[in-house]
């Protein structure tokens, strides 16, 4: 599986590196893709997750990469919907929100049960949510920080397209992820993390 995961993840990364938008807007995108990259490879011996996970962790990735290939703001499909249904902006960056919150959810879930860290389910899910909602709040600094030291040329990456609330919205977006990826994926992800450690699953 680890071969198909790479070979689909550098497939994705070459097309987007093409001709993209903004070279610097893609750089800005693909960078958390990439270090999710290295940071699977140096601890796969000592922790290796559920096909669930990194099949999650991919579609993640390759959300960034279309992203940094066309900019959020000028994704085709979007910009195509947005001219349907008579919307005021290419809403890319949303799906990408929500998956900041959808995906990230399942990954610390895992780390939290497989390491014994949380007792209750209860407790794991709250502090799960937690985990997301402070890791979007992160990320809105981030860009912040890149925005102040680029100037103009972050516009592309920050993709607010003039939404006075577009902050706000993203992270109240990968909330609402965390939340949907605990309610819809928990029962399933417990099989997957039974198969790889049977006495660990919440």
């Amino acid at each position: 599986m680890k071969y198909i995961w790479l070979g689909i993840f550098f497939l994705v990364l070459i097309w987007s590196a093409i001709q993209p938008a903004d070279y610097f807007t893609w750089f800005l995108e693909v960078i958390p893709a990439l270090a999710g990259l290295v940071a699977l490879t140096l601890t796969y011996q000592r922790f290796q997750f559920t096909r669930l996970a990194y099949t999650l962790i991919l579609m993640h990735c390759i959300i960034l990469m279309i992203g940094g290939h066309y900019t959020y703001a000028n994704v085709p499909l979007f910009d195509w919907l947005k001219d349907v249904f008579d919307l005021q902006r290419n809403n890319y960056d949303k799906v990408g929100h929500f998956a900041q919150g959808f995906i990230p959810a399942i990954v610390a879930r895992e780390i939290l049960v497989r390491k014994n860290i949380i007792n209750g389910k209860h407790w794991l899910s709250f502090l799960v949510v937690c985990f997301c909602l402070g890791f979007s709040a992160f990320y809105e600094l981030i860009e912040w920080w890149v925005a102040i030291s680029t100037g103009e040329s972050a516009e592309a990456f920050l993709g607010t397209q003039g939404y006075v609330w577009d902050t706000q919205s993203d992270m109240g977006l990968a909330l609402l992820g965390s939340i949907c990826g605990l309610l819809f994926l928990s029962g399933f992800h417990d099989r997957e993390i039974e198969k790889i450690e049977p006495k660990t699953a919440h």
